[in-house]
């Protein structure tokens, strides 16, 4: 821990440029990353009064290779990016967790009372709680804290923003009570399991864990229970390239039942062999019985299933080029990811509304723009939202101003991938 005057001081000096260029990647946000923190320092100073301070960080992440794999317990590529939740923290020896995130006053967590509260289901509180618990069963410390949050990291734009938030406080327990001995993949279980039990949603791994562990990471949900996790050991800034995300401004609303389809109708193929997710049902047997799963279920569901065993494989395809260094095949990869999902998995946009097709729109002005020399495809759950693109550092501003054009000004993110994951900053 540090002064948080002097900290502030330090930061205003340039004396952790190198470390927030090292964590954030692109040299033309230090001018902003020095003032957000400094302002983050201000904000704690003005909540809790001058301390001794630590900073902590935990990243979005962004989805890389396998569109709609992992509900059928298949193979997915994922990144942190260089948006991230920052906490500015203090010891609390009252034995409660006191956290304000942004404008938002979270209720204190009292340490002593981590039960889980219907009441809670759905907030922050429920978060904290979560991840508290879930430590202390594991037999960690757990100890009290003051903190300011702030996060860059998108809303709606499948970044996963509160799987930033998770990983946040399991990283904060961790370096304050444990040492940062807590291994980043236990946070991230700890983060699911926070919300699976505690705010009551089903999501997967995939989000907590590209944001705990960092950089790119393979994971193999074969076994769900325990994911085979890989991290890619490559320096993806020698690329040359940046990730852009581009919000399409398309709408969410009455698109459930689109989103629900595609596992269901997954599901449906599987069950023709008695099995319920398609990691059990053998590519081979799938294409034997063809016909007769048509007849079954239909044409939709087969195109989607085709997907899926191909999607599979277009992840490996992915891991490899990458640990081969072989950037153009890694694009090639992610091209045929984007066309399958449009033509197969036939997530870009609802057939219940065929006039509003931004997620189209988008890609086509994207391969206009990029004209071969990088590549893109729908990010995320589809349908409407956001794509991703995979851009060559000199043309970037070029693409951005294209694409803002359409979309409007701030419409197209362009991102890094940082090697980091939950870290102690300072």
């Amino acid at each position: 821990m540090k002064p948080l005057k002097e900290l502030k001081l330090d930061i205003l000096n340039h004396v952790y440029d190198e470390k927030l260029l090292d964590i954030y990647v692109d040299p033309q946000q230090l001018d902003y990353q020095r003032q957000r923190y400094v302002q983050a320092l201000d904000q704690f100073e003005a909540l809790y009064g001058d301390q001794d301070v630590t900073i902590f960080s935990a990243p979005g992440r962004s989805e890389v290779g396998g569109n709609h794999t992992d509900h059928q317990h298949g193979e997915v590529l994922a990144a942190s990016i260089n948006l991230d939740c920052i906490a500015i923290v203090a010891c609390d020896e009252q034995n409660v967790i006191k956290v304000v995130s942004d404008d938002f006053d979270i209720d204190p967590i009292d340490l002593k009372d981590l039960e889980i509260k219907d009441e809670e289901e759905g907030t922050s509180e429920a978060l904290i709680r979560g991840v508290a618990a879930r430590l202390k069963a594991l037999g960690y410390k757990v100890g009290g804290f003051k903190a300011y949050m702030t996060s860059d990291v998108l809303v709606g734009a499948g970044l996963s923003s509160s799987a930033a938030f998770e990983v946040t406080i399991g990283t904060i327990l961790s370096g304050l009570y444990n040492d940062m001995e807590i291994s980043p993949v236990l946070i991230a279980q700890m983060g699911q399991y926070a919300e699976n039990v505690y705010f009551k949603k089903p999501s997967g791994l995939m989000d907590q864990m590209a944001s705990s562990v960092g950089a790119i990471i393979h994971i193999d949900f074969n076994d769900i229970e325990h994911p085979a996790i890989e991290k890619i050991d490559v320096d993806f800034s020698q690329f040359k390239h940046s990730l852009c995300i581009v919000d399409t401004k398309g709408s969410h609303a009455n698109l459930t039942d689109d989103y629900a389809a595609i596992p269901q109708e997954m599901k449906a193929v599987a069950a023709y062999f008695g099995k319920e997710y398609l990691n059990e049902v053998s590519e081979e047997e799938f294409y034997t019985h063809l016909n007769t799963i048509r007849e079954q279920t239909n044409d939709r569901a087969i195109l989607r299933a085709m997907h899926w065993f191909e999607e599979n494989k277009r992840v490996q395809q992915e891991v490899e080029a990458l640990k081969n260094n072989q950037f153009d095949r890694f694009k090639e990869t992610v091209e045929a990811s984007g066309n399958s999902s449009y033509k197969f998995l036939q997530n870009i946009y609802s057939n219940h509304d065929i006039e509003h097709q931004s997620v189209s729109l988008a890609l086509a002005l994207s391969e206009r723009i990029l004209n071969h020399k990088g590549v893109c495809r729908v990010h995320g759950g589809g349908f409407a939202g956001t794509i991703q693109a995979f851009v060559p550092d000199e043309i970037v501003a070029t693409y951005k101003e294209e694409m803002e054009r359409y979309f409007g000004k701030g419409s197209c993110h362009i991102l890094k991938i940082r090697k980091y994951g939950g870290i102690k900053v300072i």
